[in-house]
């Protein structure tokens, strides 16, 4: 995850199933919501947080498994972005 050069914790990886979900269920206490975007052509996530977005998130898929997340969650870069939401 690229949480910016501001942000405390600075990039971090995480890995294995259980620590992702786990993550990923913490969205849904904070007030976070999710649309379907394209991130660099391919299918990706969007999170907002009171209308503004909060990540953007891409996936690698191989054999029909999520291998890799990439999450960029870095305001100033957020800003900059055009990202083209999905029907739902």
């Amino acid at each position: 995850a690229d949480l910016g050069p501001l942000a405390a914790a600075g990039s971090r990886e995480a890995r294995g199933a259980r620590t992702i979900a786990g993550h990923a269920m913490s969205y849904g206490r904070v007030g976070i919501e999710t649309r379907v975007v394209l991130v660099n052509g391919a299918v990706g996530v969007v999170t907002t947080r009171n209308g503004e977005p909060y990540s953007v998130s891409g996936v690698t898929i191989r054999n029909g498994k999520i291998t890799q997340i990439d999450i960029l969650a870095d305001p100033e870069r957020l800003r900059g972005l055009d990202l083209t939401m999905l029907d739902d």
